[in-house]
């Protein structure tokens, strides 16, 4: 989830420039993100595909090592992760209509005032755009703990050696596999419950929730 939400937000300050080539590329970014999953988990175990997939290719050709990246438990995650970076232009696009709003004229006003691109930045863009962030990290969230299902199913099955076994996939198996639909159900709710727990707990960290007194 932090890599996700870092990804978005460095391509939509890359990517805010105008003209035919940076919408091109936000297009570029933007297109994975309507392919269907279990399309998007096929394309992915041919690309970390260890004989004959184009990333360990190009590693080779740059004389870095070539990893079995599905077949190692050490690295069989890290591969789930860096497909889930794959589909960031949805959080991207929203994060350019959040820098969208921000008035151009505090920017000139900071610039005046002899601020630089860092701290024009750190102090203008980051905090006017802290609710276009939280809504993508609970977003996220729910992702990144209920939306892992196709990607260990189709490519994995859970494996290497229950490496990939998200609970998405247990449920699943505990249901259809075992027919134990009330460990399923109840692991289902547990998941849920877990959702909104970190939901909260972010609410509160935040201080959301917090209501000042308007004189």
């Amino acid at each position: 989830m932090p890599l996700r939400l870092l990804s978005a937000l460095l391509l939509a300050l890359l990517l805010q420039q105008s003209g035919r080539l940076f919408g091109g590329l936000r297009a570029a970014v933007f297109l994975p993100t309507i392919l269907p999953e279990g399309a998007c988990a096929l394309i992915w175990l041919w690309i970390l595909n260890p004989l004959y997939g184009p990333l360990n290719a190009v590693l080779h050709a740059v004389g870095l090592p070539t990893p079995d990246w599905l077949l190692n438990p050490a690295t069989a995650r890290m591969s789930l992760v860096l497909m889930s970076l794959f589909t960031i232009g949805e959080g991207m696009v929203l994060l350019l209509v959040g820098l969208k709003t921000i008035p151009r004229v505090i920017y000139e006003a900071a610039r005046v005032d002899g601020a630089n691109a860092w701290q024009s930045f750190w102090r203008i863009s980051l905090p006017l755009l802290t609710p276009w962030l939280l809504l993508l990290t609970f977003r996220d969230i729910v992702v990144s703990l209920q939306n892992t299902f196709t990607p260990s199913f189709v490519m994995t099955y859970g494996g290497p050696y229950y490496a990939t076994t998200f609970v998405p996939l247990l449920v699943f198996e505990l249901a259809f596999d075992l027919f134990d639909f009330g460990l399923a159900a109840a692991m289902t709710v547990i998941l849920y419950l877990l959702t909104s727990l970190l939901v909260v707990g972010i609410v509160n960290l935040v201080g959301l929730n917090r209501h000042d007194d308007i004189a």
